[in-house]
């Protein structure tokens, strides 16, 4: 409310100067209203706003390319993945279909596998599949806390820029009276640039903003999408691991050797 309220006054004061712009030295004439000139035109600080916006900008259009070619890339090694593990009969014959690019779905058979060879010698066996479940829970968290990183800064820009833009805003508004105190003349060619620069820096604000938060809802559906893709993964590996326990072919913990068993 405070901006809205000092466009309104100025407004308001404007025409009780009296001064045509014609009559005014050419000191007092509006400048260059372009962008760039206004930027050059522009307080220290309001400065400081818009090179810190366009920052901000910049960094997110970084991390959208970065990130949307991280998922990207996963999401298909991880569809790959899946193809390959649904239609394996065994532990071992799964690894293998899945090549020397593994991806998360080999981390899953590695885990797998060692908790096998780590429980080969349990006294119940009850436990053993809800062990392995817990190792893939970790994994995927641990995936999904890869694919977000980052995107925390998008969260940051959307909601912190506007309130930047605006600040700057302000303070190009409060030079904009000191200007019509120390001139002693409400003239538009007098205020005028003072307000551009100001609105400059809630436009830039907004440019800063929309594009993060739009950027963050998408990533955080995709990660999302992505960590159902791996759960889907995981519990295909789950399968295989319990068939092969049935068949024999995997050590069964409680199971003693043979020697033992003479």
């Amino acid at each position: 409310m405070v901006l809205p309220a000092a466009i309104l006054l100025l407004v308001l004061i404007l025409p009780a100067g009296g001064q045509d712009a014609a009559t005014l030295p050419p000191a007092k004439l509006p400048r260059d209203l372009s962008p760039w000139g206004m930027f050059l035109a522009a307080d220290i600080v309001v400065k400081a706003v818009m090179l810190g916006l366009v920052f901000a900008s910049v960094l997110t259009w970084t991390i959208w390319l970065a990130k949307t070619l991280e998922l990207f890339a996963a999401r298909r090694q991880l569809q790959k993945s899946y193809a390959a593990v649904a239609g394996a009969r065994t532990l071992s014959e799964a690894a293998g279909r899945l090549g020397p690019k593994k991806g998360s779905a080999g981390g899953l058979i590695e885990a797998a596998e060692q908790e096998i060879r780590l429980s080969a010698d349990a006294i119940e066996p009850d436990g053993f599949k809800e062990r392995i479940a817990l190792r893939f829970s970790r994994i995927e968290a641990a995936t999904g806390r890869a694919m977000i990183r980052g995107t925390g800064l998008l969260a940051t820009i959307g909601a912190t820029a506007p309130f930047v833009g605006l600040f700057g805003t302000v303070w190009g508004i409060m030079n904009s009276f000191i200007g019509i105190s120390k001139q002693q003349t409400t003239n538009l060619a007098v205020v005028a640039p003072g307000i551009a620069e100001a609105l400059l820096a809630t436009a830039l604000g907004l440019v800063a903003a929309i594009p993060a938060v739009v950027m963050y809802n998408f990533f955080s559906r995709w990660t999302a999408s992505f960590r159902a893709l791996h759960g889907d993964v995981a519990a295909e590996v789950m399968r295989i691991v319990s068939r092969d326990l049935d068949r024999g072919t995997l050590p069964r913990p409680g199971r003693k050797p043979a020697a033992a068993a003479e």
